[in-house]
Formats: structure tokens, C-alpha cells, sequence
């Protein structure tokens, strides 16, 4: 095994820890927060804009409420409206994507040029022109991002499936009679579940930092609402007195970014058959030796042993 197979390997192990440690809190956080109630708009006046301490580990606010409760509590909001826009973009774009790819022609066409329509405005032009139409708060910038961001995709696997589409392994699939449904699900979309995997994690610490900054701008999450960017856009007026009302918040926003930016680099690093370590020498190269997913070890070669001459 290389050093380059176990940095791989280490980094995966490290992302998935910080992806699951990012649950655990989301889902104890009325646990975890020694202030529960400050995450929902309580005030206390006896307490406003303490520095970190004992018994407010992250300082307090301009209204007397523990950072570190909202910090917390935040981990429910952003990171979600990144994982829900993730996914149905994930859905759609995939499912136009085989479409166009898999029947070519003028399906092809049309819903590539509908692609197209949406890939011409900047995404964040476009996300930010929605949100501001529709209702500020998690739904309404969960339908903005999710709009700009199914279109690549749409394209990517467009991509990926139109390679495939033609090769001999498809036509037999059609001479045999099975079934369109059939042939993309079981023969054609495995082929780009890889590069959807790795686009996917990484977008969603993408799509965080958006959500993050279409909040700091007003349009998404409304007070008294523990959003991380809404609580960064809160500390303005107050930053050069009371840095760490918006440092933490801050910090939550890069740190959950950047888990999910190091487990799409790792899945890529692990997936991608180029990365695959080499069979040791007397082993047989086997289909599941040749990718580093495969449940199969390779094979020993078998040695004929000598005669026994009488």
C-alpha cells in the first residue's frame, strides 16, 4: 500500500468523523446547549455582551443571549438547507441529465438548451434575484439555490451517460428487450454514480457558504432565528467592541465548509481508479482488483507444484 493510499485513506476516515460529529450536534443540540431557550429569541438584559467565560463559553450577545447555545442550534439550519438543496438538485439534475443522454435527439436538445438557459445568469445573480422574490426564510432559500444549482448536474451526467450510451453492453441491453427504466437505472446511471458522489459532497460546504451569505444579506432565516450567517450579519455593529459574537458563527460556517470540501477531495482520492493501489507481484488481476471499492481481493495465483519422479 502507498503513503498516498493511506493519506487517502486517513483524510476519508477524518471527514466522515467530521460529517457525523455535524449530525450529532444538529440532532443534541437541546442537550448539548447549556441555554436552550436563548436559541428560540429569550433575552436577558443582566447579561448582555459578556466576553467568553466559564459559564458562556462563547460570550454573550447585544441581547443578553450565550453564543455558544445558538451556535449550536445553528448546526439545525444552514447545514440542512445545504444537504436538502443538495439532494433535490441531485434528483432532478440526474434525471434530466439521463434522459437527455440516454435518448439523444431532440429530448437531447431541448432539455439541454433549458439547461442552458439557466447556466447563462450567474448562479449567485440568480439565487439572489429569487430569494429576494419569494419569502425570506428556509423554504424560500431552499427553491432559490435549489433552481440555480440543479443545472450542472443535469450536465454532468448528460455527460457521462451519453458516453455510455452506445457502447456494445447498452445494445445488448436493448436487443434483449429489457426495458428503458431498466437499462438506466441497472446499466447506465452506475457509471456516473461516482463523479455524482464526489460533486455532490463537495457542493454541499458550496452551497453552505451561499446560504450563509444570502442570510448575512437578509434574505434568509429571519430573527430571532440562530442562523450562523444572520448571527454574523447581527455583530456588525458591535465587532470592534465584541468580536465574538460573529467570530464564532464564523468559524461554525468554515469549519462545517471545509469537512465537506475534504470528504469530496477524499471520495474523489478513493474512488477514482487511477488512485487505485498496484496488485502485489504474484497475484492475479481480477475485475474487482482493478478498482479500490471492490469487495474481492485479488486472487493468488495458483502455483503447479513439481512431479514426483519415480
Amino acid at each position: 500500500m502507498t503513503h498516498g493510499t493511506r493519506g487517502g485513506r486517513t483524510a476519508l476516515m477524518l471527514a466522515t468523523a467530521g460529517v457525523v460529529l455535524i449530525v450529532l450536534v444538529a440532532l443534541l443540540a437541546p442537550v448539548l446547549a447549556p441555554y436552550p431557550a436563548d436559541a428560540t429569541g429569550a433575552t436577558e438584559t443582566s447579561r448582555i455582551l459578556r466576553p467568553p467565560s466559564a459559564a458562556h463559553w462563547f460570550g454573550t450577545d447585544e441581547l443578553g443571549r450565550d453564543v455558544f447555545s445558538r451556535v449550536l442550534y445553528g448546526a439545525r439550519i444552514g447545514p440542512v438547507v445545504a444537504v436538502v438543496v443538495v439532494s433535490v438538485s441531485l434528483l432532478a439534475g440526474t434525471a434530466i441529465g439521463l434522459v437527455a443522454g440516454y435518448f439523444g435527439g431532440w429530448i437531447d436538445e431541448a432539455l439541454m438548451r433549458l439547461t442552458d438557459v439557466f447556466l447563462a445568469v450567474p448562479a449567485l445573480l440568480l439565487a439572489l434575484a429569487l430569494a429576494t422574490v419569494l419569502t425570506p426564510g428556509p423554504v424560500g432559500l431552499t427553491v432559490a439555490l435549489t433552481v440555480t444549482w440543479w443545472p450542472w448536474y443535469a450536465r454532468l451526467v448528460r455527460g457521462e451517460t451519453a458516453s455510455v450510451a452506445g457502447r456494445p453492453y447498452i445494445e445488448a441491453c436493448r436487443a434483449l428487450g429489457l426495458g428503458h427504466r431498466r437499462t438506466l437505472l441497472r446499466h447506465v446511471l452506475p457509471n456516473a454514480s461516482t463523479p455524482l458522489l464526489v460533486q455532490a459532497s463537495t457542493d454541499v460546504g458550496g452551497v453552505l457558504l451561499v446560504t450563509s451569505g444570502l442570510s448575512f444579506l437578509g434574505l434568509g432565516p429571519q430573527p430571532p432565528a440562530p442562523d450562523w450567517g444572520l448571527m454574523v450579519e447581527q455583530s456588525q455593529n458591535h465587532f470592534t467592541t465584541s468580536w465574538w459574537i460573529g467570530t464564532f458563527p464564523g468559524l461554525a460556517i468554515m469549519l462545517v465548509a471545509a469537512v465537506f470540501f475534504l470528504l469530496g477531495d477524499a471520495l474523489h482520492d478513493r474512488l477514482d481508479p487511477r488512485h487505485a493501489p498496484r496488485p502485489a507481484l504474484g497475484t492475479a488481476i481480477t475485475p474487482a482488483s482493478r478498482f479500490p471499492w471492490g469487495r474481492t481481493r485479488p486472487a493468488p495465483i495458483a502455483r503447479r507444484r513439481p512431479e514426483k519422479r519415480p
